[in-house]
């Protein structure tokens, strides 16, 4: 298990069916570890995986080199938006 796992402080609980129980008890077991280390390495894993995929944007390489160009060459701003940074 991960050392960011280990600082076991906070706590969760969850409510499931026998059926379901009787499984991750078993393919704890089958690991060789316990019940809330198995749930709590998969939840862990899970999370992390969705996470990165939602904070990750991926770019084809056309795309990407037009946002480069894009940061290192910007469009000179429009009269519209000269005015309406004007404001106060």
């Amino acid at each position: 298990m991960s050392t960011t796992l280990g600082n076991e402080s906070a706590r969760i609980n969850l409510r499931t069916s026998a059926e379901a129980k009787e499984l991750i008890e078993r393919a704890a077991a089958l690991l060789g570890t316990t019940v809330s280390s198995f749930m709590l390495q998969n939840a862990f894993e899970a999370a992390r995986r969705i996470v990165s995929e939602t904070d990750t944007l991926l770019l084809t390489q056309r795309d990407f080199e037009a946002f480069v160009t894009s940061i290192e060459k910007p469009p000179k701003p429009k009269a519209t938006l000269r005015k309406l940074m004007a404001r106060r």
